[in-house]
């Protein structure tokens, strides 16, 4: 005899109830593996600053010259190369940068895949694969960048000529040219 705890189930019941809640818990299962979730699906580009916008604390100026593909050198003087910030960017397959530029210089390191680099006033893709640097002029000269490859590209960007505050990127205003 049952005790008045304990609830009565029907013999016959019992199976069917367990068996009801093992298929319940099998497609619960079976629909959260194979569910797409937000969690899975890496943004396109992501951006992790490692450091602060950090001034030089001594008396420092800075010059680039960049000399691209057999045409001119570009010279870039800095009076005052502060503020700097340096930034992780991982760009996933197929993502693309929209059209932009910076306040200041950015010296890029391909930390891994691969970055086509292209500035709007030649349109020239330049490709630059893992364990490679650039320098990025800003100041006005636009582009975009792109990850040709099936995995991710990871640079590191230091910033230079950062504001104190606001973006890193310009994309306001900002026009591919002929590209």
């Amino acid at each position: 005899m049952p005790s008045v705890s304990e609830p009565r189930i029907n013999r016959f019941r019992r199976p069917a109830i367990v068996a009801s809640a093992s298929l319940a818990l099998t497609l619960l299962l079976a629909l959260t593996a194979t569910a797409p979730s937000r969690a899975d699906t890496p943004v396109p580009i992501s951006v992790e600053l490692l450091t602060g916008r950090a001034p030089f604390t001594d008396d420092v100026s800075a010059q680039f010259k960049v000399k691209l593909d057999g045409k001119g050198t570009n010279v870039m003087n800095m009076a005052d190369p502060s503020l700097t910030v340096v930034a992780k960017i991982t760009i996933q397959p197929g993502a693309r940068f929209p059209w932009h530029t910076h306040p200041g210089p950015v010296i890029v390191n391909v930390a891994s895949g691969e970055l086509v680099y292209q500035m709007a006033h030649d349109c020239v893709e330049r490709s630059y694969p893992s364990g490679t640097a650039f320098i990025d002029p800003g100041r006005g000269m636009v582009h975009t960048a792109f990850n040709p490859t099936a995995a991710p590209t990871v640079i590191i960007a230091t910033f230079f000529e950062v504001p104190a505050a606001g973006p890193l990127t310009i994309t306001e205003g900002v026009t591919p040219g002929n590209c």
